[in-house]
């Protein structure tokens, strides 16, 4: 190995030692929460579980994640709903004369281990992991503030052997049990202080040692002995060794009470949803702290496998730890050895024994659950309100509390649906409409006469048009049901009602009902309605309540129902007389003087042609500009690799190539024919002629160039007025 491989690989085994007094000061706690009350004779083999946990999933995460520094463990979130699922089953054995809990206990949470694992490698292998994300922040807030709550009740009961409840709070008042509870909060106190002045990972530990180390000491110098001390409640009881056991012998599972494994379901589903939620979390924190990027499917993979290997040998749910892999990066460990390192102390940690549990004071452990709890409590339901909405913040609340009485799926089940109803009413809010346009002010890319023009403003608002977004639903669609009602009082005379669906991501059934009524009322005021830009998903929908009929014009695009609802416009205000027959006819208005148009008649060559002829290419030099008689012509821009697009047409009685005939500029598009058309073109070389030879009939030509050009700037300003409405 060279030099420095092997200086890395011992950072690495550095970092895992110093990650390791954090993680068993951490496991030493969580066992403490889970085996109380009527388990705590039995700690030591919960110490050993927790052990076991600690260094199956630690070891395979080590292996498999994409963050090779992760660091992996029990957590408190986890632990808190394991505490709870033990007091509830040992409830139940208890009532039932049972004397054997242990095993049964080991049992609940090997179970809902395993299915934690299952799901984390269903999220993972479907790469499904990131749906998660989609639950309300409320709940996700609620729930880990809950178990803030839940991880301070359960240190009480740590310090005091005494679960808190409204029946035996003047038990508290006494001054045994206020002693301990001052020492344990004094320690919380003390670790928070410390934290916030530093990030040193040694105070933890070291500040463990040290109130162990103060605790004997008071013992000695009090005259008093430690078994004085532990049959006081102030350390714990002597712990014998720990004779692991697989959870899955026969035997054993035929003492599980299977008849009350359906009342534990919503813990075991709590456990699931939290190590998610909690992975997702740390993971999106570790990213953000080391700056390394993770791949979260992989990570989801990783831990499933971890946890279904420690179910299978009767541990607990582990997770990938924020602050034990922030602090393996920070400690300068780039590999996997330090998460290696760290299960190996554990291993070694079993082969020892938790013979010296019973050197450890109670309150030491309690002050670390008070220190985690207060924490979760703060950052959830303290300084969430400075970021959450009131609505949000008071259903976060609202969620804390269902868990905290009614427990956790209850809560999570309530707080899903509070936050779907406080989104439907946020989302309702959101207005569908990006802009509303008519006829008059907002035009289609087909560049029409100014005959046309005049008539589009003086009847254009016989056309009114509606571009929507966002997701359509029964608020959001009520609200547009009641705009279009009263767009119709305002504009009796609409003709055609556009809605432009080019921005809506989906819609609902309620939504296409309301578009129902908006159907019966375009009915009852003489208007079509026009539909442009519908994907297959949204015509299928409207086409499942009938909304689509003959009356109902479908458009690809709001372009072409724009152009189509103008012809319509035109043709039926457009009288015989406005007709222009001839070329000469049309230049004599467009010039304002019969002679002129004569003369300028005479520069000019007649073109017919056919659909799809190319009358000028992009890049050619702009030797003519075109008179458009009849017919119809596009401008198409070359994109390259062989696409094309079409940015604007041109119908009778307009020009195009004018800017390149005075200007002199290479062409910035195709001119092709999308209809058979007949031309008049005046090419450079004539232009030039007409103005040595005919200076007044230039100046009338470019004067009316100019006309053409503000009219187009007109129509453009118009255009993105509207669009910013």
């Amino acid at each position: 190995m060279k030099p420095p491989q092997l200086h890395a690989r011992l950072i690495d085994l550095f970092a895992g030692a110093i990650c390791s007094t954090l993680s068993i000061a951490y496991s030493l706690s969580y066992a403490a929460l889970i085996f109380a009350g009527p388990l705590e004779h039995q700690l030591s083999y919960g110490v050993a579980v927790t052990f076991l946990s600690a260094a199956v999933a630690g070891a395979v995460v080590a292996l498999r994640s994409s963050l090779p520094f992760a660091i992996a463990g029990p957590d408190s979130s986890a632990v808190v709903i394991f505490a709870a699922m033990a007091a509830s089953l040992v409830r139940h054995l208890v009532a039932q004369g049972r004397t054997e809990l242990v095993g049964p206990v080991v049992i609940a949470m090997s179970l809902a281990t395993a299915f934690t694992g299952l799901l984390l490698c269903v999220l993972g292998f479907t790469r499904a992991g990131r749906a998660i994300r989609f639950v309300p922040y409320p709940v996700i807030g609620g729930f880990l503030g809950a178990t803030g709550w839940l991880m301070i009740t359960g240190a009480i009961q740590v310090v005091t052997d005494q679960a808190p409840t409204y029946s035996n709070l003047a038990a508290f008042l006494s001054i045994p049990i206020a002693e301990k509870l001052a020492a344990a909060l004094a320690l919380a106190v003390l670790l928070h202080i410390l934290l916030r002045r530093s990030k040193n990972p040694f105070i933890l530990p070291g500040l463990l040692f040290a109130t162990i180390a103060i605790a004997h000491l008071v013992v000695l110098t009090a005259g008093s002995s430690l078994a004085a001390a532990q049959a006081s409640g102030w350390m714990f009881r002597p712990q014998p060794a720990a004779d692991l056991a697989l959870p899955w012998k026969a035997g054993m599972l035929s003492s599980f009470p299977w008849s009350f494994l359906p009342s534990l379901a919503g813990d075991i589903v709590a456990v699931m949803f939290v190590t998610v939620i909690t992975l997702l979390l740390n993971t999106t924190g570790i990213e953000i702290a080391t700056r390394k990027e993770a791949n979260v499917e992989r990570d989801l993979r990783s831990l499933g496998i971890a946890n279904l290997m420690t179910a299978a040998v009767g541990g607990y749910v582990s997770c990938t730890s924020l602050s034990r892999s922030t602090l393996a990066h920070l400690a300068g460990a780039t590999g996997r050895l330090s998460g290696l390192t760290v299960a190996a102390i554990y291993v070694a940690l079993l082969i020892i024994g938790p013979g010296f549990l019973g050197y450890v004071p109670k309150y030491a452990l309690s002050g670390v659950l008070f220190f985690l709890g207060a924490g979760l409590v703060y950052q959830w339901l303290i300084q969430s309100s400075q970021r959450l909405l009131a609505v949000e913040y008071l259903s976060l609340i609202g969620i804390v509390l269902l868990i905290v009485y009614w427990g956790f799926i209850a809560g999570v089940l309530i707080g899903v649906m509070i936050g779907c109803a406080t989104f439907a009413l946020s989302a309702s809010r959101v207005n569908v409409i990006k802009f509303n346009f008519d006829g008059s002010e907002y035009h289609s890319s087909l560049d029409r006469s100014p005959r046309e023009l005049s008539l589009l403003g003086e009847y254009g608002t016989e056309i009114q048009g509606i571009a929507l977004q966002s997701y359509l639903f029964f608020g959001s669609a009520n609200r547009l049901y009641q705009h279009v009602r009263a767009l119709l009082e305002r504009q009796p005379r609409c003709r055609f009602l556009i809605f432009d669906f080019r921005l809506v991501t989906g819609i609902d059934s309620s939504a296409t009902h309301s578009f129902l009524q908006i159907k019966e009322t375009a009915i009852a005021g003489n208007a079509k309605i026009v539909l442009a830009n519908l994907t297959p998903e949204l015509e299928k929908a409207f086409r499942t309540v009938r909304f689509v009929s003959d009356d109902i014009i479908i458009a690809a695009d709001l372009d072409r129902a724009l152009e189509s609802c103008e012809q319509a416009v035109i043709e039926a205000h457009q009288s015989p007389s406005d007709d222009i027959g001839s070329f000469r006819a049309w230049l004599s208005e467009a010039l304002g003087s019969p002679q002129h148009a004569e003369r300028l008649a005479e520069y000019c060559q007649r073109r017919d042609v056919q659909a799809g002829a190319i009358i000028a290419r992009q890049g050619e030099a702009a030797d003519a500009m075109h008179f458009i008689l009849e017919g119809r012509i596009g401008i198409i821009v070359e994109l390259g690799e062989n696409r094309r697009m079409r940015v604007r047409s041109l119908g009778r009685h307009t020009t195009i190539g004018e800017m390149g005939l005075i200007t002199h500029r290479l062409r910035s598009a195709t001119i092709q024919a999308e209809a058979p058309s007949v031309l008049y073109e005046l090419g450079v070389v004539s232009y030039e002629r007409m103005k040595t030879d005919e200076p007044q009939l230039s100046q009338a030509l470019l004067g009316y160039i100019v006309a053409v050009l503000a009219e187009r700037l007109n129509f453009a300003n118009r255009a993105l007025g509207v669009l910013q409405r």
